[in-house]
């Protein structure tokens, strides 16, 4: 028999842990919300990542905000995509006077304490806060190639460039150095006749439509995300006063570019998952990853990279790495990478079409069959900071479906000011560290110095003129004088690492 007494039984049963947990409210159940049934999550589970899923307006960010707070809270990192730029806030408390939380916690039965979070603002575009570069080789061919929009023809062209560069030690530092090696094989004799030699002949349309595509996402703003220093994915791991520093990507300003966003984050994954060692069964998560509009992620993927996505995500657990997907439903994530969430957070769905009510009956099938409730209704009538939970137990067990109550967040729900945003910057020693603009030899300087010395030896054959000021000397003689040289080290060691992996086709850098 349904009654309140069998309900608090169940999720107290189902809900119970030994170790650490985050609690994210109370479970409801006819119409009541009962604070002995806490909908709890154990720390260990959460390296079996997650999903939070809701219509427009349903509370999706501020059930983000709550997991994000808890987590800190427990000495945990997190990396967020902020794309609609609201979550700057968790750096400020919230207002313990608000009569809406206060409301809130006390049917909750839950104490308030307004508090602000460590947090790390940074940006893959002109935004403030920590540069985020990263090279083309650390991109790789097939995470390149998409962003660029390539076709098949197109993808293996520079699947093959790729190589070349790696036989011919040219490092593909910037979108310059890859311009200059498609065009040195596309119109300079002696670079067509030694790709030719070893890789065969390539389109001259092919290259020049290649070569268009990469000027126009020029022209989207990437030539300053591509660059060094790259960003050291362990930088991601800090904490402050025991509390796990909260990292924004703020991309309020890339909203129109979403190949790069998409982009960006698949290589992220890579390196996270390239840098970082095995850990086993951990009694919490070294980081978590929260990637906001899930859906540009997976939008238009071939069937290769989601194949890709699905072996990172599913391997990248053993690391101690959480990965949660935010998006507007369900159905916007792959299957294959769909079960292998075990977290599972869903606002309201409307079902104002034939085609929501679909992706309704969808979503309730990847929940565990529940008494308590008629999922399929209940799920169109979820309130604002109200969400159906289910998630896995300490022994991998899904727990039983909630309709939960969701705690209130502790810091502010709104952004921060201007004034606010420059102190944050002030005060953060990752910008400086960041800031600096690393120009090493790489492919452009190589080739230029090739072809200028070609023609020297052949005085009626013009080139033009270099980009940089390209010094006399070799290249190692330069690295030796190199204050970077440390930075080169750390790549170094990285590509070492990427290099036994391959992941995501990304091929070793230089």
């Amino acid at each position: 028999m349904k009654t309140a007494h069998t309900f608090i039984d169940s999720i107290q049963e189902g809900y119970a842990a030994k170790g650490a947990v985050i609690t994210l409210g109370k479970g409801k159940f006819n119409n009541e919300i009962y604070p002995d049934a806490a909908v709890q999550i154990p720390l260990k589970t959460l390296n079996r990542h997650g999903l939070i899923a809701g219509a427009t307006g349903t509370g999706k960010t501020k059930t983000l905000q709550i997991v994000c707070e808890q987590l800190s809270n427990h000495g945990i990192p997190s990396l967020v995509m902020d794309v609609k730029g609201d979550l700057s806030g968790l750096a400020r408390p919230g207002d313990a006077n608000s009569t809406h939380t206060i409301e809130r916690m006390q049917k909750l039965e839950m104490p308030y304490e307004a508090t602000g979070f460590p947090v790390e603002l940074l940006s893959l575009s002109d935004e403030k806060g920590v540069k985020l570069r990263a090279t083309v080789t650390e991109f790789g061919p097939i995470l390149f190639s998409k962003i660029l929009g390539l076709n098949e023809t197109q993808e293996s062209i520079i699947s093959v460039l790729f190589k070349f560069c790696d036989d011919h030690a040219l490092p593909l530092i910037d979108l310059d150095d890859i311009k200059k090696v498609l065009t040195y094989v596309k119109d300079d004799e002696e670079g067509k006749e030694k790709f030719k030699k070893d890789y065969g002949s390539v389109s001259t349309a092919s290259v020049g439509a290649i070569l268009r595509k990469i000027v126009a996402l020029e022209q989207q703003g990437a030539a300053k995300f591509f660059g060094e220093p790259s960003f050291d994915v362990n930088d991601l791991l800090r904490t402050k006063d025991g509390k796990g520093v909260i990292n924004i990507v703020r991309l309020v300003d890339i909203q129109d570019k979403p190949a790069l966003f998409s982009t960006f984050m698949l290589s992220l994954l890579a390196e996270v998952y390239s840098q970082f060692p095995e850990a086993g069964d951990l009694e919490k998560p070294k980081l978590c990853l929260f990637i906001d509009e899930a859906h540009l992620v997976f939008q238009n993927a071939s069937k290769s990279l989601l194949e890709q996505i699905d072996t990172v995500v599913k391997l990248i657990r053993s690391k101690g790495i959480g990965v949660f997907f935010i998006t507007q439903i369900p159905g916007d994530v792959p299957d294959s990478v769909l079960s292998q969430l075990g977290l599972k957070i869903q606002h309201a769905l409307r079902g104002f079409t034939a085609k929501d009510r679909k992706e309704i009956k969808k979503a309730v099938e990847n929940y565990p069959i529940t008494e308590f409730y008629e999922a399929d209704q209940v799920i169109t009538q979820l309130g604002i900071g109200e969400a159906f939970i289910t998630a896995l137990n300490e022994k991998g067990i899904p727990t039983p479906l909630v309709y939960t109550h969701l705690v209130a967040p502790q810091s502010r729900m709104d952004v921060l000011t201007t004034q606010e945003i420059e102190e944050e910057i002030r005060n953060s020693v990752m910008v400086t560290k960041y800031s600096m603009d690393i120009n090493r030899e790489s492919a452009y300087e190589i080739l230029s110095k090739k072809i200028e010395q070609a023609v020297n030896e052949t005085p009626n054959k013009t080139t033009t003129s270099p980009r940089r000021n390209v010094k006399e000397e070799t290249f190692v003689e330069k690295m030796s004088k190199n204050t970077m040289v440390r930075q080169l080290g750390r790549t170094a060691m990285r590509e070492i690492t990427r290099g036994v992996l391959g992941v995501l086709g990304v091929k070793r850098r230089y």
